[in-house]
């Protein structure tokens, strides 16, 4: 049987040979994962057994097994480059059909979806109208059209106002800084999104006692002080009593104002120290386009706008198998679900359970080791040609015995 058992370990050999080659062909592969091919031996088999003394009668592959370690991670100047650090696979949609991958190279096509080098849309969670992710995972799409405008509809001051202040003898009058203890300056927009400035002066009234006046581009409000505030002498805080209130912003109506704006100022204090201004946030803003965005280590997705804004438009997810050496390569460094490898397992968010977080602007290179392959192939053809070698030895074998007279 010697020429069966030969030609079977030529025929394993040349497999193995095939694989390292393609292992160290896709040495400089992004996400691409090095194979090994296990071997088997093989016996013949009888009815009434073969006893202690069989010999087999070759060797056969049997199986090409993936190695999913990890590779090494490089930084790029991409921000939709990602890499994954730890477990995990991107979860890709061909068309409907799932298809997974390890190579982290995204770009956005032409109606704004996210999509590998083949074009397949990637997976995940997109956000709602108040920037929730969750739900049923689905194609993955940036908000290429840019942001409306938002009109402020609240505002919110935190300060101190000096209270060694003096009381001023004068009227108020915005033009004289003798006449106030200090002034704040903040933007609000208009429905259409145009920029105004709010200006607000702080005057003492009396002892614990203070006005608020208000200007709009300059111009003062006609209802003026627009707030008093009574601090606790106590305490140098406004009383629980003291709630936010409602006031009219007369933006022009060609930009749809007026506005009613909800000024909260309970966060203000009157402490022995200078006029200071803490904290000023308001919810306007003007139109803006996308500028750029990011991907979190827990994959979420934040779009930038040139108005200033980050908004969350979704969270890529990973998935994960039972037995990842049981997927199939679908070519393109892509994978599909398999019996051996089972269904892919419910995609969370990275970092959950085992699976790994992500590097924005990062690629896992490879996992091939390249010295280690060149050793291997090495090893390979000697085995290739001590199969020759019996083939040879039993080729020179029949032919003595066909030269016997």
């Amino acid at each position: 049987m010697s020429f069966q058992q030969g030609l079977s370990g030529l025929n394993a050999a040349a497999r193995n040979l095939d694989v390292i080659g393609n292992n160290v062909a896709n040495a400089n592969t992004v996400g691409a994962k090095m194979a090994r091919a296990e071997f088997a031996d093989i016996y013949a088999s009888s009815l009434s057994g073969g006893g202690n003394n069989a010999i087999g009668i070759g060797v056969q592959v049997a199986t090409i097994a993936q190695q999913f370690t990890q590779g090494d991670i490089s930084t790029t100047n991409n921000p939709l480059d990602v890499a994954i650090n730890g477990a995990g696979f991107f979860p890709l949609s061909d068309n409907g059909a799932p298809v997974y991958t390890r190579n982290g190279q995204f770009k956005v096509d032409a109606d704004g979806y996210i999509v590998s080098t083949q074009g397949l849309k990637l997976q995940g969670f997109m956000a709602d109208s108040n920037g929730q992710v969750g739900g049923v995972t689905t194609d993955l799409r940036l908000n290429v059209d840019g942001v409306a405008p938002q009109a402020t509809s609240e505002l919110a001051l935190r300060l101190n106002v000096d209270a060694r202040a003096t009381v001023p003898t004068l009227a108020f009058d915005a033009t004289d800084t003798s006449t106030y203890s200090g002034v704040t300056t903040t933007k609000v927009f208009s429905p259409q999104g145009v920029e105004h400035t709010l200006a607000m002066y702080f005057r003492k009234a009396a002892d614990n006692q203070w006005e608020v006046h208000a200007a709009l581009d300059g111009t003062m409000f006609a209802s003026n002080p627009v707030s008093t505030l009574d601090f606790d002498a106590a305490t140098g805080r406004l009383p629980s009593t003291f709630l936010p209130f409602t006031q009219t912003v007369d933006v022009p109506a060609a930009e749809g104002g007026p506005i009613d704006v909800e000024i909260d100022l309970t966060g203000l204090t009157q402490f022995g120290s200078p006029f200071a201004v803490t904290e000023m946030t308001q919810n306007g803003y003007a139109p803006g386009d996308l500028a750029g965005f990011s991907i979190a280590p827990d994959g979420m997705l934040m779009a930038r706008y040139s108005n200033g804004r980050t908004l969350t438009q979704g969270q890529l997810t990973l998935v994960n198998f039972r037995n990842p050496q049981g997927l199939a390569p679908a070519g393109s460094n892509n994978w599909t679900a398999t019996s051996v490898s089972g269904e892919a397992l419910t995609p969370q968010a990275p970092g959950t359970g085992n699976l790994g977080v992500l590097q924005s602007g990062a690629l896992e290179q490879s996992n091939v080791d390249l010295t280690g392959e060149l050793v291997n192939m090495i090893t390979a053809q000697r085995i290739y040609q001590a199969n020759a070698q019996t083939i040879k030895a039993q080729d020179q074998l029949l032919q003595t015995i066909t030269n016997l007279r």
